[in-house]
Order: C-alpha cells, then sequence, then structure tokens
C-alpha cells in the first residue's frame, strides 16, 4: 500500500492510501461522518483491477483536523480536497464512491470542480442535504444529528452513544472486529469536528440535476440512519442515476455484504470506463 500526504482546500493534509495499479481506473473512496479510510478494508480486493484510493476527511482520521467550524462548512474546501487527491496522485477514470456524508463531499466537488475529470459517482447510504436544506422527512430518531450525546466531551456518554451508533448504522450484526473497529475510527474524531460538520448548507439534488455521468445508488431497504426515501430521492434527481436498494441492509451495504458490494462496483465502474462513456465526457 502506498501512503500520501495530500495538500487539500486551505493547505489542510490529508491523509492518501492507495493500492493496485496506477495506470489501471481509479476508485477514490470518500467515508462517513466521523469516520475513517479503514471502514473500507473490505474493499481492498478490488485493487487487483482497479487502483483502490481512500482518504481520512478533514477533521478524521490521521488527516489534519483544523478547530475552526469554518473549515468544515465551507462547500469550496470540500471540493478541493477531492480535486487535490485526483490531481495530485494523477487518478484517472475515476469512480468516486461516498458513504453516508461522503456524498455531501462528492456534492461539492462537483458544485466546485464540475464532472470532466471523473468517470461517475456511486452514493452509498448517501445524505441529499444539509443544514437549511435538510427536510423533516430525510432524518431518521436514530440519525447522529438527533443524539446530543455524540457531541459531549462527557467521554462515558460519547462512547456509548458511539458504540449505539454503530451498532444501529447495520441491519444485524457486523463481525465483532469490524465493529470494534468503527467505533474506534468514531472515537478519533472530536466532538468540535462531530458538530462542525453539520454547519453549512447544501441540497445535493440541485447539483445531482446538472450531473450527466453514470450514477449508482446503493442503499440499504433497512437504513435507520439515512432512511430509505433519501436514496430514492438521490437516484430520481440524478438524470443517469440506477437505484440498487438492498433488502435486509442498513447504512453500511459494503461492510455488511462486501463481495456483493464489490461485485456491484467492479461492474459500474468498468462500465463507466468504457469507450462510450468516455467519449460523453
Amino acid at each position: 500500500m502506498r501512503i500520501h500526504k495530500v495538500t487539500g482546500g486551505g493547505g489542510v493534509k490529508l491523509h492518501v492510501t492507495d493500492q493496485g495499479p496506477e495506470d489501471a481506473p481509479a476508485l477514490l473512496f470518500i467515508h462517513g461522518w466521523s469516520q475513517h479510510s479503514v471502514c473500507w478494508a473490505a474493499q481492498a480486493p478490488l485493487a487487483a483491477r482497479f487502483r483502490v484510493v481512500a482518504l481520512d476527511l478533514r477533521g478524521h482520521g490521521s488527516s489534519d483536523a483544523p478547530q475552526d467550524e469554518a473549515a468544515y462548512s465551507d462547500t469550496a474546501l470540500w471540493g478541493d480536497d477531492i480535486h487535490a487527491v485526483i490531481t495530485e496522485l494523477g487518478l484517472k477514470q475515476t469512480v468516486l464512491i461516498g458513504w453516508s456524508y461522503g456524498a455531501r463531499v462528492i456534492a461539492s466537488y462537483i458544485a466546485t470542480h464540475g464532472q470532466d475529470a471523473i468517470a461517475g459517482i456511486v452514493p452509498v447510504g448517501g445524505v441529499i442535504a444539509i443544514g437549511a436544506a435538510r427536510e423533516p422527512w430525510m432524518t431518521s430518531e436514530t440519525s447522529p444529528a438527533r443524539n446530543t450525546d455524540l457531541y459531549t466531551s462527557d467521554q462515558a456518554r460519547l462512547l456509548s452513544a458511539t458504540a449505539q451508533f454503530v451498532d444501529d448504522c447495520t441491519y444485524a450484526p457486523l463481525p465483532r472486529h469490524v465493529y470494534g473497529t468503527l467505533v474506534g475510527a468514531n472515537m478519533l474524531v472530536s466532538p468540535l469536528v462531530r458538530r462542525a460538520l453539520f454547519a453549512g448548507t447544501i441540497d445535493c439534488r440541485a447539483v445531482w440535476a446538472g450531473f450527466t455521468k453514470p450514477a449508482l445508488v446503493i442503499h440499504g431497504a433497512g437504513d435507520r440512519i439515512v432512511v430509505p426515501p433519501v436514496g430514492e430521492a438521490a437516484a430520481a434527481a440524478l438524470p443517469k442515476g440506477t437505484l440498487a436498494m438492498w433488502p435486509e441492509t442498513g447504512h453500511a451495504p459494503f461492510a455488511e455484504h462486501p463481495e456483493r458490494f464489490n461485485s456491484a462496483l467492479a461492474a459500474f465502474a468498468t462500465e463507466a470506463a468504457t469507450p462510450e462513456n468516455e467519449e460523453a465526457q
């Protein structure tokens, strides 16, 4: 595995992992709220065919974590982060895969830098709006936006709330080591950053409406964090969007059904990289 420090928006240093053939079509994995690039561990087999790249978002994992809300509310900064990874690593025929909050990051990139440098997108349990653009029907009782204990500095309460949040992310319990890794990854993110991620406003649907590349929306029918109608709305907003609503699946399809996820993603990325789609770019 290759490790990079990429300079993103505002000079933030981003931790990026990179494996697979450097000249292959790229899969750029963007994790969700209060998570970490390690959440994509089960996608490592895709490096046999693709260049598999994953970053720790600003404020997460081994990336810089500015202690200023403005560093997380500015759409342009999120867009600049993804642009920096694509350009500094020289990624080609890139498909952006965004889990949950990662869909907001993808929308920020497209809004800031356009679509010419990418081949397609895959929102996975993706949000479609934050801030003033978020409508009541988009959130559930288990949404992290509604649990104040996820933002407290009281570590006992924070640990308990985080463990429950990760448990709520899946339809059935994950293997013990996977569950433990996801809880640990969440605990690396400070309460300030967790709160700041919900600052600012963006409606991804407005961005999706002008996106003319292929898009695959993967959503769990049992998602208790980002409710299934959000996935349906995302696919409807994307001109070339296809909805894959998986039964008996929660908020983390890539961890709950990794082989199925990897197969679906490989098929989509291969199709997105065909000459017909390249010409459309």
